[in-house]
């Protein structure tokens, strides 16, 4: 029998939360990339006798493996290639001000506010000014060999192998990840649907992996769809399979205010459709769903079903008559032209970016007045820390902290156990070849453990990028120290800098984005059933956009709980009224799907008062600082369909609202 800590040993929530490892499975393909992309241009460096040229490859790769994160193949190459494009001018012009003193300082400064600003866009932008940042940090501290050009061609090319090395199976693969992601949102609805009249803790958390697979795979064929103008047959079939699945989603609500578990054959039914979506089988499906009875939940279940059954069993789809349920995205040069508006005129991306200049500016001083032995680990250990897209600054200093002692020791029976060289003057003695099957051995860490946490990522790289600054620098041990010190310093400069100077860092508000999310609902309200109600495609894109924007706001909610006391007690107090405003918009959806279905329509008043009632709730949530209970007059018939949703605004109300 375990035995419990004494209760002034036992670690906070806030702690136990940030260490704890996260389950995810192990990507094969991507630790076998890692371990040939990392590994294979030391080698050729060692061969050609060109140690130096191979350790920069492998650093670029290493950037690559980092960046590689997409599933789908059409995704990957701008998810890869696009950083590596930003990381050669990063390099570059930090190689224009290496050894200039204060030039130095204030080229880096500027290339971290863009950084900062330009990550605020979106994922591809925020990896990208990632290595922009680190390439220039790397540029300015560390002299690089050979012609202005060799250094960023060697760098981008080390990053573009990854790339090269995730696109071989292409040929044989193209678009089994597409319909694979449909297939695993099918299963997800699947999992809902079994979640139906269990537990409401159960049902939340299906629901909210059904929002995250439905995201994630509109984002992957929405994006092709783009690039090909919507002329793919294939792309087209993907995106009705997907609007398809939208009916039982809808459905899944009304049924579990039922509270009753619905009959087995009904999820075991869209799990069989999953398996059509994967293998990309158009033949019959030989689904036979239970059969309708007279209710509204049952008949609207088995809508859903034979229509996603008759979609899924469809060979041919015509492209242009697929509606985009979250909108077909822009061309490349508006949403660029947009992205550039938006960056230039944010408030929150000046900030950033403010944030981020000014703990570079500070550390790039620091180590010009300070003798710190390669100083550019400093700025690269603020470049981590400090991301707003990766989650909370105090949480990541913490990790990046203990991750760094981890991987130090690690590196530290590398450094010492695997035979070096004979002479440090002499390239022809250096002993480096034994560093290729160990960065065979580590450079595979680096994918499997990143997904358990920023912790253990930090533990997987820090060995390797020691063991190629070794090839660089020719340290050996010596080089652990300074590295511990200087991963202190920047950990240090960005607590400080970046997140106790700020204080929307440490001061947790629900703020405006819960608050737009609740006016959204009130107006989801009104296009559902006021007098201007819109059509059911509209319908179903104000839905997946709210829907979204509430998986976003539970994100940030939940990397807020792993901040220290008193804001992560904050969030916590404010976390029931997410959750209630998802019930919400269930409700809604579920009384939409039961007026489709034969119920009668709520009146005018009805859905008058209830988005009033959000709206009042929108207002209070943008002036409170804390909680208050508030009574609300929320009344109407019993029978109305919209009876649920007036319970869960009024659980809402009084979950929070100032006096």
């Amino acid at each position: 029998m375990p035995r419990e800590l004494p209760i002034g040993l036992t670690p906070p929530d806030w702690l136990v939360r940030n260490l704890r490892a996260q389950q995810a499975p192990v990507n094969r393909a991507a630790v076998i990339r890692a371990a040939v992309a990392i590994a294979l241009p030391l080698a050729i460096g060692l061969a050609v006798d060109r140690p130096f040229y191979g350790a920069l490859a492998s650093m670029g790769a290493l950037n690559g493996v980092i960046s590689d994160t997409a599933a789908a193949y059409r995704v990957r190459v701008p998810t890869i290639a696009i950083p590596q494009l930003f990381g050669a001018v990063g390099v570059t012009l930090g190689a224009l001000v290496y050894g200039r003193g204060w030039v130095a300082v204030v080229a880096v400064t500027a290339v971290a506010l863009v950084s900062g600003m330009i990550s605020t866009i979106g994922a591809v932008a925020s990896a990208s000014g990632l290595v922009l940042l680190l390439t220039c940090v790397v540029g300015a501290g560390l002299a690089m060999p050979g012609e202005w050009w060799l250094a960023p061609l060697l760098m981008s090319g080390g990053g573009l192998l990854v790339l090269v090395l995730a696109l071989l199976a292409w040929p044989l693969r193209s678009g089994v990840p597409e319909r694979t992601a449909v297939a695993d949102t099918y299963r997800t609805v699947a999992d809902l649907l079994t979640a139906v009249g269990g537990g409401t803790q159960a049902y939340d958390d299906a629901r909210h992996a059904v929002t995250q697979s439905l995201n994630q795979s509109y984002d992957i064929v929405l994006a092709h769809r783009a690039r090909h103008h919507g002329r793919s047959p294939e792309l087209a079939r993907l995106l009705a399979q997907l609007n398809a699945i939208t009916p039982v989603v809808e459905a899944a609500p009304v049924a579990h205010l039922g509270a009753a578990p619905l009959p087995p054959e009904i999820p075991q039914a869209v799990r069989h459709l999953a398996s059509a979506v994967e293998t990309g089988y158009t033949g019959p499906t030989g689904l036979k769903p239970p059969a309708p009875d007279a209710t509204e939940t049952v008949r609207a279940l088995d809508h859903a079903l034979r229509y996603a059954a008759e979609v899924v069993a469809t060979p041919d789809v015509d492209p242009r008559g697929i509606d985009d349920r979250l909108g077909r995205p822009a061309a490349l040069s508006i949403r660029a032209a947009r992205a550039a508006r938006n960056v230039a005129l944010s408030a929150a991306s000046w900030r950033y970016g403010l944030r981020l200049a000014l703990c570079i500016g500070i550390a790039q001083v620091l180590v010009s007045i300070l003798p710190v032995p390669r100083s550019y680990w400093v700025a690269l250990t603020i470049t981590f820390v400090l991301k707003p897209d990766f989650g909370s600054v105090f949480s990541r200093a913490l990790l990046r902290a203990l991750g760094t002692v981890a991987g130090l020791v690690i590196a530290a029976a590398v450094l010492s156990e695997v035979p070096r060289w004979g002479s440090p003057h002499a390239v022809s003695g250096y002993g480096g070849w034994w560093d290729v099957p160990v960065l065979l051995l580590l450079a595979p860490l680096i994918p499997a453990l990143t997904p358990r946490g920023y912790g253990y990522q930090t533990a997987a790289i820090t060995p390797v990028i020691l063991l190629l600054s070794d090839v660089l620098n020719r340290q050996g041990t010596a080089l652990l120290l300074p590295r511990l010190v200087d991963s202190l310093m920047g950990c240090a400069i960005a607590l400080v800098a970046g997140y106790l100077l700020w204080p929307e860092s440490w001061h947790t508000r629900v703020g405006d984005r819960l608050a737009d999310a609740v006016d959204d609902t009130a107006r989801y309200v009104e296009a559902a059933f006021g007098p201007s109600a819109v059509d059911p495609p509209a319908r179903a894109r104000m839905r997946r956009r709210l829907y979204r924007d509430l998986s976003a706001i539970r994100t940030e909610f939940q990397r807020a709980l792993t901040e220290p006391p008193p804001t992560g007690r904050r969030a916590a107090a404010w976390w029931p009224l997410v959750v209630a405003v998802e019930r919400i918009v269930d409700a809604t959806t579920a009384a939409r799907v039961r007026v489709r279905h034969g119920a009668p329509p709520p009146s005018a008043a009805e859905v008058t008062q209830v988005a009033r009632q959000l709206s009042e709730l929108a207002e209070g949530v943008r002036k409170a600082e804390t909680l208050y209970e508030v009574r609300t007059d929320l009344t109407g018939p019993a029978a109305s369909v919209l009876e649920p949703l007036r319970l869960e605004v009024a659980a809402a109300r009084a979950i929070t609202s100032p006096h």
